[in-house]
């Protein structure tokens, strides 16, 4: 089904600074609001249930799982993640315009189900890079950062299945980039037809 708002999917390995470039993107952009994910990992540092994550037991996830009431989820780093497909139907048939955060997993199933979806990939400057930011957030022992690299090449290899990709070197400048291909896509013909049908009706578009 075709919604008047637009889904937006971003996906990175971990350290690319997704997180904070949708933290930043929301703050100037009042029209795009995150889906809360589904997550059996446990809270970091000063994340609250049900503003960064619901945090569920695995029987809880399984259960959720079994019931259709995601529209994806999938393995990252031994936990699993998954997205409310009905909270991200109802805001985009409100007009509103939805961002998940996800994995690449997620983000192809995502374009499955959604052929209108926007899928953004952020990069990394660099394999030095990444590794400092992974280390500069002082989150996890090294045998993980360790993993979270292994797992960063297999996801990179995966950008060529995205719409657009975004090299986060200077973040502003990454911000900006993400900041235009939303404006960007809000204005393309199909998109337009849909959050506007009303005016293109009265003005005999079809």
């Amino acid at each position: 089904m075709d919604y008047p708002g637009n889904l937006f999917v971003v996906a990175a390995p971990s350290g690319a600074g997704k997180s904070s470039l949708v933290k930043a993107l929301m703050e100037v952009d009042h029209g795009v609001r995150p889906s809360i994910s589904h997550t059996t990992r446990a809270p970091r540092g000063q994340e609250v249930d049900g503003r960064e994550y619901f945090f569920v037991a695995p029987e809880e996830f399984e259960r959720m799982v079994g019931d259709g009431a995601f529209l994806e989820w999938a393995n990252v780093h031994g936990n699993r993640y998954g997205t409310s497909r009905q909270a991200i139907e109802l805001r985009m048939a409100e007009g509103g315009d939805v961002v998940l955060e996800i994995d690449f997993q997620g983000a192809v199933q995502v374009k499955r189900v959604f052929a209108n979806a926007v899928l953004i990939f952020i990069l990394p400057p660099s394999w030095e890079e990444l590794r400092s930011r992974l280390q500069r957030r002082g989150e996890d022992r090294p045998d993980v950062i360790e993993l979270r690299l292994k797992n960063a090449a297999e996801e990179m290899a995966q950008a060529s299945q995205f719409d657009f990709v975004i090299i986060n070197e200077l973040f502003e400048r990454a911000l900006f980039d993400l900041k235009s291909i939303v404006h960007a896509q809000r204005l393309k013909y199909a998109a337009q037809r849909r959050a506007r049908a009303a005016t293109f009706e009265a003005l005999h578009i079809a």
